[in-house]
């Protein structure tokens, strides 16, 4: 099989990585793809992933691509092309294409379209409320006492999530989103959700339009700094498992979570086929969906797929062929653990070009493996080019293991304001 993958970030290092070890891959292109995608070759024929220049949301000149290369599947990473109905285009002009169409990626694009359906069809979420006038979601915001997570309604690089703890903060961030349009059209809505306790987990599910076959738990952290202090960010790292549920408690969510969400999807004619990411918060009352992702999380992917013992390749082929009944997920019992090492600022604004050293010597280490995110080449040199930079994903027998190697490799590495947190995975191992 020839694959194309869509994206440039870790998530699609990751997916390139592992869809380039299947016996039944011969070539493989990534559009655009990233310093670390350019050094993966296919395990049957040693050929190199080809970059190809073409940036993920300009879905013109990747239909132009596939449709010259003929690419047996493509594979779609990032939410903003799936947002954007790449999907619906490929397939409307007879290209294979893994992910979620256009109606179906909305549980990700629309988070008030994702509050609506949880609610109709009783899956386990906060009370929430949908405004796009600042007044009204004030208003709404004041019976939390301030105590509220204020939403961007579509896409935000998984930054549009800004949590409150008093008026003040809930006024500023409707007042930033809706008035001062801080995210655009993106935040032309925006949904405000009680604050809700507990530990926060990722939920991932393979789906094939009928058959939901769900994911080990993992644990993602959102916030940039240690503690879980500071901004928002696309994630600081993960790791896998996540000991806050038991095999019998997380069949327990699955139940009351994906038995009623595809339910809602046959009735509402929602074919989803990719991957659905609910973020849960473990409360004291039980499980509860704070938002649905309709595609693999960043950096959770890197955690998942060094653990994943399948075929990817046979996975997403079933997935889009409505034939993923066929198959039994099986995981490793290793555990995984990425920390993802940041530009200085991230997820502010930061500067791009710094030299990335200790690579080499970061590769030769065993069990690990240091995804790319945000890196190019640059002559001899590979430099920084995005926010998140690099992913440095490590697996042992247990947690603390997979932990210890994994900072002992980001210790190896180096670039001008590289940052990374410290506490990866510390809610599990102290």
């Amino acid at each position: 099989m020839n694959l194309l993958v869509i994206g440039s970030g870790g998530r699609e290092h990751a997916l390139v990585w592992k869809l380039a070890q299947s016996p039944h891959v011969t070539r493989m292109w990534c559009g655009p793809g990233n310093a670390g995608i350019q050094q993966e070759q296919t395990e049957k024929t040693k050929r190199p992933v080809e970059c190809v220049n073409i940036g993920a949301e300009d879905l013109p000149k990747l239909l132009a691509f596939a449709q010259e290369k003929k690419p047996d599947l493509t594979v779609v990473g990032p939410d903003n092309p799936l947002a954007l109905g790449i999907v619906d285009l490929f397939q409307k002009n007879g290209l294979r294409i893994w992910g979620p169409n256009r109606k179906a990626v909305q549980f990700e694009s629309s988070k008030a379209f994702s509050q609506r359906f949880m609610e109709k069809y009783g899956i386990p979420t906060a009370a929430a409320g949908t405004f796009s006038d600042a007044n009204e979601a004030k208003k709404f915001g004041a019976k939390f006492g301030g105590k509220c997570a204020v939403k961007v309604d579509g896409l935000a690089l998984g930054k549009g999530v800004l949590i409150c703890s008093s008026e003040g903060e809930v006024n500023k961030a409707i007042d930033d989103i809706l008035v001062n349009k801080a995210f655009g059209e993106a935040g032309s809505r925006v949904v405000i959700q009680e604050f809700l306790e507990g530990i926060e987990i990722s939920l991932h599910a393979l789906c094939d339009g009928k058959t939901a076959k769900l994911f080990p738990t993992s644990q993602d952290h959102k916030r940039a700094l240690n503690g879980d202090e500071g901004l928002n960010t696309g994630g600081m790292g993960a790791y896998s498992p996540a000991p806050f549920l038991s095999e019998a408690k997380l069949a327990d969510a699955s139940r009351a979570i994906l038995d009623p969400w595809r339910r809602g999807c046959a009735a509402e004619g929602i074919d989803f086929r990719g991957i659905i990411y609910p973020g849960v918060m473990l409360t004291k009352t039980g499980p509860r969906v704070l938002e649905f992702n309709a595609r693999f999380g960043d950096p959770e992917t890197q955690v998942y797929l060094t653990r994943l013992e399948n075929d990817l390749v046979e996975l997403l082929d079933a997935s889009a062929n409505g034939t993923l009944d066929k198959f039994e997920l099986r995981w490793s019992p290793l555990a995984s653990v990425c920390v993802v090492m940041a530009s200085g600022g991230y997820p502010r604004s930061y500067a791009k070009g710094k030299p990335i050293r200790g690579l080499p010597e970061a590769a030769r280490l065993s069990n690990v493996k240091v995804f790319h995110a945000g890196s190019v080449r640059a002559g001899e040199q590979i430099v920084t080019s995005g926010g998140r930079v690099l992913g440095v994903t490590a697996w042992g027998k247990d947690l603390r293991g997979a932990r210890d190697a994994a900072y002992a490799a980001a210790e190896k590495l180096h670039f001008d304001g590289a940052h990374f947190r410290r506490d990866i995975a510390a809610k599990a191992v102290g």
